[in-house]
């Protein structure tokens, strides 16, 4: 699919980079606020960095992940996301 993730990279405090298949990408940054339940252990930046793809989805240990096609629209508006 179009919102397929194709490459992730760290590029900050918990900021990533992403590119779909379809050429779109930009940066996602992570507010404070986002790091809660499932997700509270990210709030570190080392196990952030533990990021990487599954099947064209951002993923992190203990089968955490985004919703790529939310994060391709608001990427393909914008040109990035700041997620809280």
């Amino acid at each position: 699919m179009d919102w397929d993730v194709v490459n992730v990279q760290v590029i900050g405090a918990h900021t990533l980079f992403v590119r779909f298949r379809d050429g779109v990408q930009g940066e996602m940054q992570f507010k404070p606020s986002f790091f809660q339940g499932v997700f509270s252990r990210l709030a570190d930046q080392k196990a952030f960095e533990d990021v990487r793809l599954v099947d064209g989805v951002v993923t992190w240990p203990d089968e955490l992940d985004l919703a790529p096609d939310a994060m391709h629209d608001e990427i393909g508006r914008h040109g990035r996301w700041t997620v809280e």
